[in-house]
C-alpha cells in the first residue's frame, strides 16, 4: 500500500497518513451510542485527508450492518464498502453462538485488522476497541500488533459487570475480561472522568495510560416544525398533548430505575402524561405490572420506539421533561441528547450523571416520594425558570460536548507525533 501523507495535528509536520482501525460497534448508524459515535467521526473526518479510518462491521446475526440502507455508502466489495472516506469491513460470525456472537465478532474483527496491517504493510497502526469484551483473547493480538509497529486503543464503556441483566457468571466474566483489556492495552480511552479516576485506581499495579474524552451530541434544532404531520401523527397516534408530556429514552433494563420512575410518577398528580421510548421488554415490564399496576394510570404510555433522528429530536425539544435514571456507565448519550434538546431534565443522582450536567438539571434519588415531590415541583416552574434551565443545558454541550470538538479531540489524539 502506498502511504499517503498528511498534517500531523501534534507538531505542525507534514506526516505519514494514520490508519486507524476501529471494531466493536455493529457498524455505522444512529441506533446505539458506539455506532453513533463512529458516524459522527467518520461525518466530521470525512475530509481530514491525515487519518484514514477502517471500521469492522457485523455481517449477519443480531444488529448486523444493512450497507443497502446506509446513505452515501459504496457497492460492497469482496466484502469491504466505503462510507465517508473510511475503509469499511464485513465480518460475519457463527448465528449459533448466541449470545456470544459478540465476543466471537470482536475477536475475528482484531484478527481481519492485523492481517490487512501486515499485508499492506502499514506503519504506525491504531486499532481501536470499543468495549472490554474480549479481554482473554486480547493478549495474542495485541502481541502480534506490537510486532507490527502498531498500538491498540481501548474504550472501557461503562460497569457493564454491574448491570442487572446480566448472571453472575456473565458479570465475572465481563469483569474480568475489564482486568485483561486495561491491563494489555496501550491507552484506554474514558469518556466519562469518573471511569477513568475508576480505571486508575482498581488497576494502578498495571500502571494504565489514561486519558478523557466525552460522548459528544448536536445542539442543532430538529428539521422538523411544530406543526409537521409526522409529529402531530405520533402525539394523535399515542395520546399526547404537545408540550404536555415527560418522555424518557432508554433500554427497558432494570438498571435505568424504570421502576422508580413509574412509581413516583403515579404518585404525583399532575395533569400530564409519561411517554416512555424503548425497545420491548416484556418479562420487565410484566413484572412491574405486578408490582405496580401502572396499566391503569392512563398517564402512563410506552410508545416503542423511535429511529427517526429528527422526529425523536422534536419529541425532546417539545416534551415538558426528560427522565434519566442510567445507574451504571459513563457519558451517557441519551443524557447528552437531552440536554442538548429539552428544557427541564430530572436525573437520577449518581456521579456520572452530574458530571455531565452539573447545575443544568435536576436529581433525584431512589428514596420513596423523592422523585414524586421533584415532579410536582418542577410542573409548578415559571416559562422564565424553564428557559434558564433550557439556557444552562444547551450550554453544557456546546462548550464541552459538541460533536465537533468531541472530534477535533479524537483527531489530535490519533494524530499525536511520537515524542
Amino acid at each position: 500500500m502506498i502511504q499517503h501523507t498528511g498534517y500531523c495535528w501534534g507538531c505542525g509536520e507534514v506526516a505519514e497518513m494514520q490508519h486507524v482501525f476501529i471494531i466493536g460497534a455493529k457498524g455505522v448508524s444512529f441506533y446505539g451510542g458506539y455506532e453513533s459515535f463512529v458516524q459522527k467521526l467518520l461525518e466530521y473526518h470525512k475530509d481530514n485527508h491525515a487519518i484514514q479510518y477502517h471500521v469492522s462491521c457485523k455481517a449477519n446475526g443480531e444488529g448486523s450492518m444493512n450497507v443497502a440502507e446506509l446513505t452515501g455508502a459504496s457497492e460492497v466489495k469482496n466484502g469491504r464498502f466505503c462510507y465517508c472516506g473510511a475503509d469499511c469491513f464485513l465480518i460475519r460470525v457463527p448465528k449459533w453462538l448466541g449470545s456470544a456472537q459478540a465476543i466471537a465478532y470482536d475477536v475475528a474483527s482484531f484478527k481481519e485488522c492485523c492481517r490487512y496491517i501486515e499485508e499492506n504493510k502499514i506503519n504506525n497502526a491504531i486499532v481501536y476497541i470499543l468495549a472490554c469484551r474480549i479481554g482473554p483473547f486480547v493478549s495474542r493480538y495485541v502481541k502480534r500488533l506490537h510486532r507490527l509497529g502498531g498500538r491498540v486503543y481501548l474504550n472501557p464503556d461503562g460497569h457493564e459487570w454491574k448491570r442487572a441483566k446480566w448472571s453472575a457468571p456473565v458479570r465475572r466474566y465481563w469483569k474480568e475480561s475489564e482486568r485483561l483489556m486495561v491491563k494489555n492495552v496501550d491507552l484506554v480511552i474514558c469518556d466519562s472522568i469518573n471511569i477513568e479516576k475508576y480505571i486508575q485506581k482498581e488497576y494502578a499495579s498495571y500502571h494504565p495510560q489514561t486519558t478523557y474524552i466525552a460522548y459528544g451530541a448536536e445542539v442543532t434544532p430538529s428539521k422538523l416544525e411544530d406543526n409537521d404531520i409526522q409529529y402531530k401523527n405520533w402525539l394523535d397516534k399515542h395520546g399526547l398533548r404537545d408540550h404536555l408530556f415527560f418522555t424518557m429514552v432508554s433500554r427497558c433494563v432494570p438498571e435505568n430505575n424504570y421502576e422508580t420512575i413509574i412509581r413516583e410518577f403515579m404518585k404525583s398528580k399532575i395533569d400530564k402524561d409519561l411517554a416512555i421510548i424503548c425497545t420491548e421488554n416484556f418479562k420487565m415490564l410484566q413484572d412491574m405490572e405486578n408490582k405496580l399496576h401502572y396499566s391503569q394510570d392512563n398517564r402512563i404510555k410506552f410508545v416503542g420506539t423511535v429511529y427517526d433522528q429528527e422526529l425523536l429530536k422534536k419529541i425532546r425539544e417539545n416534551c415538558f421533561g426528560y427522565f434519566h435514571g442510567h445507574s451504571v456507565g459513563g457519558t451517557n448519550p441519551s443524557l447528552l441528547e437531552a440536554l442538548g434538546s429539552t428544557k427541564v431534565n430530572l436525573l437520577y443522582d449518581i456521579g456520572f450523571n452530574r458530571e455531565v450536567a452539573e447545575d443544568a438539571a435536576v436529581y433525584w434519588s431512589l428514596d420513596d416520594g423523592c422523585l414524586a415531590e421533584l415532579i410536582e415541583r418542577i410542573d409548578k416552574l415559571s416559562e422564565d425558570e424553564i428557559r434558564q434551565m433550557s439556557h444552562k443545558a444547551k450550554k453544557v454541550i456546546a462548550d464541552k460536548y459538541s460533536w465537533e470538538f468531541i472530534c477535533d479531540c479524537y483527531a489530535k489524539k490519533f494524530l499525536e507525533c511520537k515524542s
